[in-house]
């Protein structure tokens, strides 16, 4: 499913945002929980939802086994192929499993993504324990944690050994809102970013979002607005 902003042009190459559901779940209930498509309403940029099989994409540590790297490929080749997306500007988010993919995606597509925005998703699995699992080329990432998320355990061990992996410098955390919310910002030593919004109240979810499965609206910050401004941040 594409999202093209009122302002698109065939001619005019758009920053590009893939941005992937949960499990189980399909393209119409990211769209809706997300908001994007409002945001690249306003910000023009093109969004894409693909939809993993069986509802669930084959990501780190959850589900199926379909070539789901190689469908995103796809994907994205065909964005910029056809829906002239700009190469230089592509980026991923995802709630949950679909957070998950991302990170996959950063490693296994080296130099497709800019830049990705796990929400509600992590760096797990018997994969990322293995130390040469890791991008090739600089990707940046903005994620967003649940404190009382029930696999908050796992997603700090997972950004711990990301940020080791890419040698990035110890963040401290900084005041980012109200309600206990902390925001770390990390420079790694292959020259990304790595950014991470904690949000103790949070469980499971996709902070800000109004509406839609796993919303938290009352998290104390909005993800979208909050990964948009980073990406914008961060091209290649």
């Amino acid at each position: 499913m594409v999202h093209t902003p009122p302002r698109y042009q065939d001619s005019a190459a758009l920053p590009l945002v893939v941005a992937m559901h949960s499990y189980p779940s399909d393209a119409a209930q990211i769209a809706a929980t997300s908001g994007l498509n409002a945001k690249a309403d306003k910000e023009n940029f093109l969004v894409v939802y693909p939809e993993g099989y069986s509802r669930a994409y084959n990501a780190l540590i959850c589900c199926g086994t379909e070539d789901d790297v190689g469908f995103i490929r796809t994907v994205v080749a065909a964005m910029v192929a056809e829906w002239k997306a700009d190469p230089k500007r592509v980026y991923a988010t995802g709630m949950s499993n679909g957070g998950d993919m991302s990170y996959k995606l950063a490693v296994e597509l080296p130099g497709t993504f800019a830049a990705i925005a796990p929400v509600s998703g992590g760096f797990i699995g018997a994969k990322a324990k293995e130390e040469a699992y890791k991008p090739s080329v600089p990707v940046s990432v903005i994620t967003f944690l649940g404190g009382r998320d029930r696999y908050i355990g796992e997603f700090e061990a997972g950004i711990t050994q990301w940020q080791q992996r890419l040698a990035c410098a110890p963040a401290e955390p900084a005041a980012a809102s109200t309600k206990g919310i902390t925001r770390t910002t990390a420079e790694c030593g292959d020259g990304s970013e790595v950014q991470v919004y904690r949000i103790p109240e949070m469980g499971h979810g996709w902070p800000g979002a109004a509406q839609g499965t796993l919303s938290q609206p009352d998290a104390g910050v909005n993800a979208t607005d909050l990964l948009w401004e980073f990406f914008a941040a961060h091209p290649k």
